[in-house]
């Protein structure tokens, strides 16, 4: 059995991720995401995993803002995470997310939101207790948040346009 390894992700992956995407969702609508979030500039970071030469996994991170009393402060959004359903169970997403948070932290990142499920994302520390003091039309014990350093605790969270909100100017 051959070593799973994660790197960035390149051009030449975007099919690849799409197919991981719809396989791992059962539906287009988060590979249409992460094309939208690609071609708008709002990824900070995408990774893939790759077992014997075909991508198997993908996490996207895009830029987020968190609105306070006039202030912006940059955060990161991440979704979606995705591995083919033939390679669930086998570490390939706890290991996407846990090299993800090392680059975010080594690049200045200080604060990761996240919707999705808490029993999951716990596990790599994010909760809803850091995130309830945001405002979001997702606001719900999915939404979730990790600190790293000196990040935010209240505000407005702002996503990146195809997330279907308005960033404000």
């Amino acid at each position: 059995m051959s070593m799973m390894s994660i790197r960035s992700a390149t051009s030449r992956d975007r099919d690849a991720i799409r197919q991981v995407e719809e396989h791992a969702f059962g539906q287009a609508t988060e590979a249409g995401l992460v094309d939208a979030l690609v071609a708008n500039a709002d990824c900070v970071l995408e990774l893939v995993a790759v077992e014997e030469g075909v991508v198997v996994g993908h996490i996207l991170f895009s830029r987020l803002h968190v609105e306070n009393g006039g202030v912006r402060t940059p955060a990161v959004a991440l979704a979606p995470l995705a591995v083919e359903p033939s390679f669930h169970g086998t570490g390939i997403g706890g290991a996407l997310v846990r090299e993800a948070h090392l680059r975010l932290k080594a690049a200045g990142e200080s604060l990761s939101i996240v919707l999705g499920e808490p029993d999951y994302y716990g596990r790599f520390g994010y909760s809803h207790a850091r995130a309830a003091g945001f405002e979001s039309e997702y606001q719900c014990e999915a939404l979730q948040a990790l600190a790293w350093g000196d990040a935010p605790e209240q505000g407005k969270l702002i996503y990146a346009e195809p997330f279907g909100s308005q960033i404000a100017a």
